[in-house]
């Protein structure tokens, strides 16, 4: 039996070496633009330190991906072709695409090339992917958050196309590829440039009670206490002012997404790969959140039928979440 893979965040260097000594079956990382859905400051790989990661990655037997999951607007499409062309150079073993544009430049270019369709392309029933499948030859989809095991199982009944879910990380409003949030406040989208609240947008500002205020595009998104924390400020999880002056979260609660106690179930329902998010977390958090899915994915198949989530597994999710909670997302009901 074919393993679930594990796939895991490399925003840098650091973390990439980090998710692989830690158990990674293949990294997913972009390009130092607009190109890529993680397009922050100080994310990502110039030409000098992919070829570096790719050396390392090379060297201890794993993969890499390179994600082109954004949309290019107008006359800009040239530099996403680019970013194709880059990513076949390098050889990745896989090239995850969300644009229909892109991926047919991929294909009609590439045809060897090992096409994944990205969560972006919010692909969530067996007609769409299979569609994709028809006319691109991808050979794996991300699914977006939105679906439960029993959908997936299902879904996966109709199609041939591997299927990659979310495991561990962030959670966003569940329609990949269709928030438009950042916009709405910023002008800059998600979708286009890649950058979901923008750094340059964002400001953190000192309140007289010991606590902050965080604002982007000088709209006020959450006032922390002395004692809270928060995770990277956006729209989606901004905890608002209402009219009695309290705040409250309107659009999302921050949670962290953990299927470490379905693993059985997602494993038996077909899916080929689990993911991680966070691109751009640090090294630690990359390092620790593989190193448990690593471990609850051999327990399982060393032992399906006593397959448990251990305590300190637990201890490592709940110590590195973002949020109020952990939860399940939609797996198990939406």
């Amino acid at each position: 039996m074919k393993k679930v893979e594990i796939i895991s965040p490399a925003g840098n260097i650091a973390s990439l070496k980090a998710a692989v000594d830690s158990g990674a079956d293949a990294v997913y990382l972009g390009f130092n633009d607009d190109t890529n859905a993680r397009n922050f400051e100080g994310l990502n790989f110039t030409p000098k330190e992919i070829e570096e990661g790719i050396r390392y990655v090379r060297a201890k037997g794993k993969k890499f991906f390179v994600a082109i999951n954004t949309f290019p607007q107008a006359d800009a499409f040239p530099r996403w072709y680019a970013a194709a062309d880059r990513a076949a150079e390098l050889k990745a073993d896989a090239i995850i695409i969300a644009n229909l544009g892109v991926l047919k430049y991929a294909r009609d270019k590439y045809p060897c090339a090992n096409l994944h369709l990205s969560t972006q392309a919010s692909s969530s029933n067996y007609e769409s992917i299979n569609f994709y499948r028809k006319h691109f030859g991808i050979k794996r989809v991300v699914l977006p958050r939105v679906l439960t095991v029993k959908e997936i199982k299902e879904l996966k009944d109709h199609t041939d196309v591997e299927i990659e879910v979310f495991a561990l990380g962030g959670l966003c409003i569940n329609i990949e590829g269709r928030c438009y949030l950042s916009s709405f406040v910023t002008g800059a989208s998600t979708n286009t440039t890649g950058a979901c609240s923008p750094s340059r947008f964002v400001r953190f500002s000192n309140n007289p009670d010991g606590g902050m205020s965080i604002t982007l595009n000088n709209v006020l998104l959450n006032r922390l206490s002395a004692t809270e924390s928060s995770p990277y400020p956006t729209c989606c999880k901004g905890r608002y002012v209402k009219p009695d002056s309290t705040l409250s979260y309107v659009l999302e609660d921050p949670e962290s997404l953990n299927i470490l106690p379905i693993v059985p179930d997602l494993v038996e329902a077909g899916v080929s790969a689990f993911k991680i998010e966070g691109r751009q977390r640090t090294k630690s958090y990359v390092a620790a959140m593989t190193g448990v899915l690593r471990e609850a994915v051999d327990a399982y198949y060393s032992s399906p039928s006593n397959y448990a989530v251990k305590p300190e597994w637990s201890a490592k999710t709940i110590s590195t979440f973002e949020g109020t909670r952990e939860t399940l997302g939609s797996y198990l009901v939406k």
